[in-house]
């Protein structure tokens, strides 16, 4: 096919949550913004994500990801407030604090040492985390069953309806003028006299920037532009319950009521990458425990369930990078595209508007953090 005649400022690869976010936020900044995406049939892990704004716990290892996460949940009630002047839609973002429930002792001390390493990296943020013991606990949850003997809370954790945000930033970005250009595989990236030429399905694309959102699929194409995100995808379970009374006023780590009442459940991590199966197992596993935590939950139907794959870096924190070879090409990478997306629409995208990520964000998350590791 020919190449399309129009060139953009930034082509931005992958549609799904961090895509659409960043896609956004560069044409909130004044940019032409192509958005490739590979359609229905990629391994779209933002239909399956479990829709919460998490800080608890996030930074175990990289404090600066604490902080990351914190900056983000900050940010997310002025984005939803923007998202939803612009289109109409309330994506439902609600703060009211989250739990991590623990079945026993040695899970309540667990997560309490985790929680402390947390605490004491240095440069970490404070995430205003706290453990309960069972009596504190149930004055919040008066719902949680006998086995529930007490849980961390951080006032800080919140969730959405995940896929009315996937729908809402769409919506978005076709308001602000996005070339959205779905069945556009990208099979080469090059960069011939500051233009990035994108070969794909449908044809080719030239961009002036071109911004990596494209989840595991960010593996093949960062090399091509001198770049790199070493990724360990998995997948995870989700189940979900017809809808209920109103009796889960709180998102925990694995449970959590929608808006519309229907209960999700899902905490599994599996070595597949075929996100078409399911493991009867895996998901009998999921409902135990959250039958632990909710008796009530015995008597509710399962309308469905599914799998999805995660976007995984391989130590689970994002990568955000810059080209040196290929200048004007950009890597935005992590698991947490739900927690996240106010930071890609508010932060990351005006550093690629810009031209340059700042070095405070390069600095903890390039990918060249593996190969210090490796050498040190």
């Amino acid at each position: 096919m020919r190449a399309m005649s129009e060139e953009y400022d930034v082509a931005v690869v992958g549609g799904g949550l961090v895509g659409a976010a960043t896609a956004w936020g560069l044409a909130r900044e004044g940019c032409r913004v192509a958005l490739l995406d590979e359609g229905d049939r990629a391994v779209r892990a933002s239909r399956g994500n479990f829709a919460l704004v998490w800080v608890q716990s996030k930074g175990i290892g990289l404090a600066p990801y604490s902080a990351w996460t914190v900056r983000s949940s900050n940010a997310w009630a002025g984005f939803a407030d923007l998202l939803r002047d612009e289109t109409g839609f309330d994506v439902c973002f609600q703060r009211p604090g989250g739990f991590h429930l623990c079945l026993s002792d040695k899970e309540l001390e667990t997560r309490a040492n985790a929680l402390k390493r947390l605490h004491n990296q240095p440069g970490a943020v404070d995430i205003k985390s706290e453990i309960l013991d069972r009596t504190q606990l149930i004055k919040m949850l008066p719902d949680i069953g006998p086995d529930v003997v007490g849980a961390s809370f951080s006032p800080l954790d919140g969730h959405v309806n995940s896929l009315r945000l996937f729908r809402t930033l769409h919506t978005a970005i076709a308001a602000r003028g996005v070339r959205y250009l779905p069945s556009h595989r990208v099979e080469a990236i090059a960069q011939e006299g500051g233009t990035f030429r994108l070969a794909t399905s449908q044809g080719e694309i030239r961009a002036g920037r071109v911004a990596l959102a494209a989840g595991n699929a960010n593996m093949r194409l960062a090399p091509m532009v001198g770049l790199e995100a070493p990724m360990r995808p998995e997948r995870g379970q989700i189940v979900v319950t017809e809808r209920l009374r109103p009796f889960l006023h709180h998102p925990t780590g694995t449970l959590r009521q929608t808006d519309e009442g229907t209960v999700m459940m899902g905490d599994s991590h599996e070595d597949s990458t075929d996100p078409s199966g399911l493991t009867l197992g895996v998901s009998a596993k999921i409902v135990e425990r959250a039958l632990r935590a909710f008796p009530l939950l015995a008597g509710a139907n399962i309308v469905r369930t599914w799998s999805a794959i995660r976007v995984m870096t391989r130590d689970g924190f994002p990568i955000y990078d810059e080209s040196e070879s290929h200048p004007g090409a950009f890597v935005v990478c992590c698991h947490s595209g739900v927690t996240l997306a106010a930071n890609h629409a508010l932060t990351v995208a005006p550093m690629i508007a810009r031209g340059a990520l700042d070095k405070s964000l390069v600095a903890p998350f390039s990918a060249r953090r593996f190969y210090v590791q490796a050498t040190g």
